[in-house]
C-alpha cells in the first residue's frame, strides 16, 4: 500500500520531465521489534517557537471567530483535509529548513504535515492577532483567518552567513495557510483554494528569484476537500478544491500587528481588541528589535532611541522594497497596513498584478475601484501605512520623531529607484541630473505607446551606444532598435480597449456637474482623481478613434526614435575617457540582463497553470516554476507551456469519481482549447484580456 502511495506521489512530477530518485529505504526504520515503520524527514526538524514563549499567548481553544484581548496569538486546532497530495514544492524554499524536495515528495506523511492535517512532534499551532487599515479606513481586529502559525525551526547548521544577516533570529518561521478556521476568520470558513494557492506559491518564489525581499512558498497540497467559491461573486458559486501553503519567512508580523491597541477610530468607531494593554505593545516591540534587529538593541542604551532607530530601518527596507517593486513593474493590489511586513518583505500574495502594457494608473485588483493601489500610488501608500505605523507605535515612538524619519521617506525612495533604473538602462560608470528625465521619457514614450514594460527593458541591452562612424551605418542601428521597440508596442485596437473609460459616459457627466453644484456629496461618491483619470482616458480615446493604423504605428516610430537618440548619447557618456570599450559594452549588458527579467509571474502564465491543476494535471505549476527560478536566463526545453487546454492526465483528475467534476474539466479544456501557445516571454496572448483577479 505504501509503495502505491508513492508512486501516485511521483506521477506528477515524471511528467513534468523531472526525473525522481526514490531513496525509500532513507525514510524507513526499524522500531525496537524489528518492524519497518516510517520515518518522516518532517519528524526530525528542531522546534523552537520563540514568539509564543516571548508574547502573550490566548490559550482558549474555544471553536469560531470571536474578538481576542490581550493577546498576540491563539491556540488553534488545524482542520485535516480528505486525501492530500502534493501539487508542487519549492527545493530551494524547504532548504531554508533542511528539508530535501525529493525526500519531502517521497514521505507519505508529507502531504499531511504539510496541509495541517497532521501535526508535526514540537510543532504548536496558533493563529496571530493583529488589525489593519483596509482601504483607508481602520477595520478593527483582522487576524490570520486562514493562516496558521506551526512554530519557529532552528536554521540548518550549514546555513549560508548572507541568510543568516537577514534573519538574524537564526529560526524560520513556517505557516500553512488554507488550514480551516480560527477566532479570526470572521465569516469565512479559513479555507483557500487551488486557484488562489497557485498563484500565492508562484509569486513567493517568482518574486524571490526576481532580487526582491519576500516570504517564501514551500509547498503547496490540494485534497479532495470541497468548498464552496463565488469567483467573480456574479451568483454562479462553485466546488473548488480546498488547497493549502507552506509559508516560510523569519517572522509574519505585519504592522497591522501594532494596531491592536488602537483607540476608537473616529471615522470608523472601531477599537483595537487590545486597547489599554500598553504593556504588550513595550514587548511586542522589545521581542521585534531583539530578535529580528539586534544591532539596533545593541547600539541603543537609550529606549526611545532605539525605538527611533528601529522605526527609520523599517521605513528604509519599505521605501527601498517598493522601489524594487515598481522597477520591475510589480503591483500588490492590496497594500492595507495588515498587509505590510515588520522586515520590509513582500507578503500576503493575493490579487497582485505584473504589470504587461505600460501604464502608470494600473490596476491589478478589480475590487479596488478607486485605484487606491494602482502602480503609480504604491509608494505613497507604503509612506501613509508607516505613517499609520507610528500611530500604532506612539508613546513608544513620540510623534515629532516619527515625523521627521518620515520626512527622509521620499529621498530615500528616490534614491533607490533612481539607482534600481540606472542598471536596468546600463548607465553603470557615472550618475547624472538628466537621467531623471531620461527614465521619465522612456516611461511616457512607453505608456504613448502601449509598450510592455518587462520586454521593453529587456530589449534595451540590445541598443548599442553612439559611437563614431558613417552616417548610413548610424540610420541602421537606430532602425533596428525602433524595430526591436516597435514589437512590444500595442495595436491601434490594443490602445482603444486600454483607454476606453471605466465609468459610464453618463455617470461621468453626472459627477462632473455633482462636482459643481454640490461638492460635498460629491466627495462622499466620488472624488477629483478618479474623474480626472476617466475625463483624460475619455480625451486620449476620442484621438485613438480619429487615428488609423498607419498614423499610430508612424508616431510611435517617430517617438522611439527620438527617446533612442537621447539614450544613446547617454550611453556614449559612459565610455568617455575608457581604453576598453568593448569591455565596458559586455559589463553593461551582463548587468542589464541580470537586471531586467525575462521572464515575470504574468497572469495569463499563472492562469494556464491554474487551470490545468484544475484539470487533475500539476505538470505545468511544476515547469512555470522552473521557469521563474530563473528569471533572467533563456532555459532550453522550457521556452512555451506544456499544457494548454489538454485533458489533464488519466488517473489524476477526478479522483473522487464525481460526474460534476467531470463535467468541469470538460469544460475547462474546452475554453482553453482554442488559445494559442505563446512563449513564456512573450507579450500577453488576446485571451488573457479576460482575465480578472479581484
Amino acid at each position: 500500500m505504501t509503495s502505491l502511495k508513492l508512486r501516485l506521489a511521483r506521477s506528477n512530477f515524471l511528467r513534468s520531465g523531472i526525473v525522481v530518485v526514490v531513496r525509500y529505504f532513507s525514510a524507513v526504520v526499524m522500531d525496537d521489534m524489528g518492524l519497518a515503520v516510517s520515518r518522516s524527514p518532517l519528524e526530525r526538524l528542531e522546534f523552537d517557537n520563540v514568539a509564543l514563549k516571548k508574547l502573550p499567548l490566548d490559550t482558549s481553544e474555544e471553536p469560531g471567530p470571536r474578538r481576542v484581548t490581550g493577546a498576540c496569538f491563539s491556540r488553534v486546532k488545524p482542520q485535516p483535509v480528505l486525501k492530500p497530495r502534493f501539487v508542487a514544492v519549492s527545493n530551494d524554499a524547504l532548504a531554508l529548513l533542511g528539508l530535501n524536495a525529493m525526500e519531502v515528495l517521497n514521505d507519505p506523511l508529507g502531504p499531511e504535515y504539510l496541509s495541517g492535517s497532521k501535526v508535526m512532534p514540537g510543532s504548536e499551532p496558533a493563529a496571530h492577532c493583529y488589525c489593519g487599515h483596509q482601504f483607508g479606513s481602520f477595520a478593527g481586529q483582522l487576524g490570520d483567518g486562514a493562516a496558521c502559525y506551526l512554530g519557529e525551526l532552528k536554521a540548518p547548521a550549514d546555513q549560508c552567513s548572507e541568510l543568516l544577516r537577514e534573519n538574524p533570529s537564526g529560526r524560520w518561521e513556517i505557516q500553512v495557510k488554507g488550514a480551516g478556521l480560527t477566532p479570526y476568520s470572521r465569516q469565512a470558513d479559513g479555507r483557500k483554494v487551488l486557484r488562489s494557492s497557485i498563484r500565492e506559491f508562484l509569486c513567493s518564489e517568482a518574486v524571490f528569484a526576481l532580487g526582491v525581499p519576500t516570504t517564501r512558498a514551500g509547498s503547496l497540497v490540494t485534497s479532495d476537500s470541497k468548498v464552496v467559491r463565488d469567483v467573480y461573486y456574479s451568483g454562479n458559486p462553485r466546488k473548488e478544491r480546498c488547497s493549502v501553503v507552506l509559508r516560510i519567512a523569519p517572522t509574519f508580523i505585519r504592522f497591522g500587528s501594532f494596531e491592536i491597541f488602537k483607540a476608537t477610530d473616529e471615522n470608523t468607531g472601531r477599537q483595537g481588541p487590545s486597547y489599554g494593554h500598553d504593556a504588550i505593545r513595550g514587548q511586542m516591540m522589545d521581542y521585534v528589535i531583539e530578535t529580528f534587529y539586534p544591532e539596533i538593541q545593541q547600539n541603543h542604551t537609550d529606549r526611545v532611541e532605539r525605538n527611533v532607530a528601529f522605526f527609520r530601518e523599517v521605513m528604509l527596507r519599505t521605501a527601498r522594497l517598493v522601489a524594487q517593486w515598481q522597477c520591475v513593474g510589480f503591483c500588490h493590489g492590496v497594500l492595507n497596513t495588515d498587509n505590510m511586513s515588520i522586515l520590509g518583505l513582500t507578503i500576503d500574495y493575493g490579487p497582485y498584478g505584473f504589470m504587461d502594457r505600460f501604464d502608470p494608473d494600473f490596476i491589478c485588483n478589480a475590487s479596488d475601484n478607486s485605484g487606491r493601489y494602482s502602480y503609480q500610488a504604491q509608494p505613497a501608500i507604503c509612506r501613509w501605512n508607516l505613517a499609520r505605523l507610528a500611530e500604532a507605535l506612539d508613546p513608544e515612538l513620540p510623534p515629532g520623531r516619527a515625523e521627521a524619519v518620515l520626512d527622509e521617506y521620499l529621498p530615500l525612495y528616490n534614491t533607490f529607484y533612481l539607482g534600481n533604473m540606472r542598471k536596468k538602462l546600463g548607465l553603470l560608470r557615472r550618475e547624472e541630473p538628466e537621467d531623471e528625465m531620461l527614465i521619465t521619457e522612456l516611461l511616457q514614450t512607453m505608456h504613448n505607446t502601449g509598450a510592455d514594460f518587462t520586454n521593453t527593458f529587456r530589449c534595451l541591452s540590445q541598443i548599442p551606444c553612439l559611437t563614431e562612424g558613417d552616417g548610413e551605418a548610424e540610420e541602421g542601428v537606430i532602425k533596428m532598435a525602433k524595430d526591436l521597440l516597435l514589437e512590444q508596442c500595442a495595436s491601434l485596437e490594443e490602445l482603444k480597449a486600454a483607454n476606453k473609460p471605466s465609468m459610464d459616459p453618463r455617470e461621468l457627466a453626472m459627477l462632473m456637474q455633482l462636482a459643481q453644484s454640490n461638492p460635498s456629496l460629491f466627495q462622499m461618491i466620488s472624488d477629483r482623481r478618479t474623474v480626472a483619470m476617466q475625463l483624460e482616458k475619455l480625451g486620449r480615446l476620442k484621438e485613438l478613434l480619429e487615428a488609423d493604423e498607419v498614423e499610430v504605428k508612424a508616431k510611435h516610430r517617430e517617438d522611439w526614435a527620438t527617446w533612442i537618440t537621447s539614450y544613446r548619447e547617454r550611453l556614449a557618456r559612459e565610455v568617455e575617457g575608457q581604453s576598453d570599450v568593448q569591455a565596458l559594452q559586455e559589463e553593461r549588458v551582463k548587468v542589464m540582463d541580470g537586471t531586467n527579467p525575462r521572464y515575470v509571474l504574468r497572469n495569463y502564465i499563472a492562469q494556464n497553470a491554474i487551470e490545468a491543476a484544475e484539470n487533475g494535471d500539476f505538470s505545468e505549476v511544476q515547469r512555470v516554476l522552473k521557469v521563474l527560478e530563473k528569471p533572467f536566463s533563456t532555459q532550453l526545453g522550457l521556452e512555451q507551456p506544456s499544457w494548454l487546454g489538454q485533458r489533464g492526465a488519466e488517473g489524476q483528475r477526478n479522483e473522487g469519481g464525481e460526474e460534476e467534476e467531470e463535467e468541469e474539466a470538460q469544460q475547462g479544456a474546452e475554453a482553453a482549447s482554442f488559445r494559442m501557445r505563446v512563449p513564456y516571454d512573450s507579450k500577453p496572448p488576446v485571451w488573457a484580456n479576460e482575465i480578472c483577479v479581484t
